[in-house]
């Protein structure tokens, strides 16, 4: 079983991360109809497509998808409320595009779509784009420079999500160069090596169609309005909290774009909202919808079968990925008192039996999450290497006391019952640990040191799917004397609970790019622990985090940057804000037989980001 957090900003952590160095004199520029980390790109200025389409695809068919819970807005860049699904996020946009799009098959490399040039600086500190004089909203309106930078500054406000304040903090602002010819430039207050990539994911909005009807807090009418954007769908039809449809443009100025070409091949996308994961796995059998990304290993395991599938009419398959895939686990809101004590998180991770947990009820399908960066060549191995010591040595130095041992003679090492460890003797370890802080079972129950008060906590849940997880793991904790509870409430409730950190324990997915960057500072740092709507949800406070944060996005070089992310990932492992839990290194999809697909697969991808390169035969 997977959780991918309800957020829509993971879009970010698998999307535009590069720069593509043409070699000129010191004193020009770096131009490029695309950018890559690594110095290179799979594909020439003129590509015609991305590998992974089939160009000639067919065009046409209604396209059917769920969701779980519900909507109530179609601004999706704002704090409050949830927006619909295809807006924007992991769901891939339908009705937003950004200046730039990643390619799929490569890790670090993106191509203009709005902007069709891109010049990074000599001295790296501004990036001037050229929009294609081609782009148009779905009204009909050109795409502008003006555009650009009220995006810009409107995302960088206190209307927007906290998110983006913290993603562009170090883009100072935009400036209008030449109107007529759509260039604008962003100059960084501080450059680093990703930044000209983070300003060409920046996703473009309609400044005449926000400064009619407002945007956020201060908007002047309906939240169901739809938008105007520039993306390959508009909205036909919207049913408040349980459908939104989408009908293709049929003047949408991208269709023969080479990042567009062979892909958004629907006619319509209707998207029908259900109230959890269990009903729509039965409303998918029945034919309700057409696609499901199956999160559940029991429903993957058991429940895909019946005659839709013996006759053909369902398919099941798993597509494998080279996505980093980052951390899920149950996280620790250490704004609590309960949890802010290192040695009392750490008592409450060895409860958790994940052998028992992943035969039992998962039928041996998942890996044991060992690292913020799992499945990556990022994640911190063995003992810190030299690169590693450079930067956490000053900061053990600089912070005594902070950094646990651990850090520096431990290898990652997630708490295992397989022989010769077992369950027992991590509880009796556990034990150990909470009587070393003061607490004590009497009567059964674990209780503070002046008798004052119970351990007790509650697991907040968005799927009912999740509870045969935690019974085990309550169970296990009730053996500490520790009472805990969870309950499973309404996906929009829970949103909102946790956009304000009103939880105690609940599971959460931080995801990882391939070149981790500024999004950083979103998950780990001081800053964006006290943001409501952070992905902070640990509440982590520390200054060698904040540090180790900078050092990733400051860093110069492919070398330093793992050395950074290996470095994090060590500090964050032995806080112990998380119980790790599992990742898969593949996705389970179930669909109908009516798709036809490419004949190569993409690399870095989420399921829906192939979805959309695929099309339904003779429709």
């Amino acid at each position: 079983m997977l959780i991918m957090r309800l957020s829509k900003f993971f879009f970010f952590a698998l999307a535009l991360c590069s720069f593509f160095p043409v070699h000129l004199s010191p004193n020009s520029v770096y131009a490029a109809h695309g950018v890559s980390l690594d110095g290179s790109l799979k594909y020439p200025a003129g590509f015609d497509h991305f590998d992974y389409v089939e160009p000639k695809a067919n065009k046409g068919g209604l396209l059917t998808l769920h969701a779980i819970g519900s909507f109530d807005k179609m601004n999706p860049f704002t704090l409050k409320g949830t927006e619909a699904f295809g807006l924007f996020g992991i769901e891939q946009s339908l009705i937003f595009e950004t200046l730039a799009v990643a390619g799929l098959d490569e890790p670090f490399a993106a191509y203009g779509l709005i902007a069709e040039d891109i010049e990074l600086a000599a001295d790296k500190k501004s990036v001037l784009f050229t929009l294609n004089r081609k782009a148009r909203f779905s009204d009909g309106s050109p795409v502008t420079a003006e555009d650009v930078k009220f995006s810009l500054d409107t995302l960088k406000s206190d209307l927007a999500h906290p998110f983006y304040q913290m993603y562009y903090q170090d883009i100072s602002e935009a400036k209008i160069e030449d109107k007529a010819q759509g260039k604008i430039r962003f100059l960084f207050s501080r450059p680093n090596r990703e930044l000209h990539i983070i300003a060409s994911g920046l996703p473009v909005l309609n400044k005449k169609f926000y400064t009619e009807h407002g945007f956020g807090t201060e908007s002047k009418g309906d939240p169901m309005l739809p938008p105007v954007g520039s993306g390959p769908y508009i909205v036909k039809e919207v049913n408040p909290g349980k459908s939104i449809t989408y009908e293709r443009n049929p003047d949408y100025w991208a269709a023969d774009h080479p990042t567009r070409k062979g892909m958004f091949n629907y006619s319509t996308i209707t998207v029908k909202y259900f109230k959890d994961q269990i009903v729509s796995l039965e409303a998918f059998k029945a034919g309700d919808f057409d696609f499901m990304w199956v999160n559940i290993a029991k429903q993957w395991q058991r429940d895909l079968v019946g005659r839709p599938f013996d006759q053909g009419k369902l398919v099941k398959k798993t597509f494998a990925h080279k996505n980093n895939q980052g951390m899920q686990g149950f996280v620790f809101n250490t704004r609590k008192e309960l949890f802010k004590n290192l040695e009392v998180r750490q008592a409450l991770g060895l409860a958790f039996d994940f052998e028992w947990t992943n035969n039992a009820l998962f039928f041996n399908q998942y890996t044991r999450a060992n690292s913020y960066f799992s499945n990556s060549n990022l994640a911190a191995t063995g003992l810190p290497g030299e690169t590693e010591l450079k930067l956490l040595n000053p900061l053990n130095e600089k912070y005594p006391s902070t950094l646990p041992p651990e850090v520096f003679t431990a290898p990652l090492t997630p708490s295992t019952t397989a022989p010769p460890n077992s369950l027992r003797g991590n509880l009796r370890q556990a034990q150990k640990l909470l009587a070393e802080q003061g607490w004590q079972v009497k009567d059964g129950v674990l209780t503070s040191a002046n008798g004052r008060q119970r351990f007790e906590f509650e697991i907040l849940l968005v799927s009912p799917s999740f509870e045969r997880v935690m019974a085990p793991y309550v169970k296990n904790l009730e053996k500490l004397g520790i009472k805990a509870n969870y309950r499973t409430i309404d996906a929009a409730l829970y949103t909102d609970r946790i956009k304000n950190f009103d939880f105690d324990m609940t599971v959460t997915v931080f995801g990882q790019s391939q070149s981790p960057g500024n999004e950083q500072r979103d998950n780990w740092t001081s800053a964006a622990a006290s943001r409501n709507g952070s992905a902070n949800l640990a509440g982590i406070q520390s200054p060698v985090v904040d540090s180790l944060v900078d050092s990733l996005i400051y860093a110069e070089t492919q070398e330093e940057l793992t050395a950074a992310c290996k470095a994090l990932d060590r500090v964050l492992w032995y806080g112990y804000y998380v119980v790790p839990n599992w990742y898969l290194a593949y996705h389970r999809l179930t669909f109908s037989s009516r798709f036809k697909q490419p004949k190569q697969l993409p690399v870095y991808y989420n399921p829906y980001a192939l979805l959309y390169t695929w099309w339904f035969a003779g429709e």
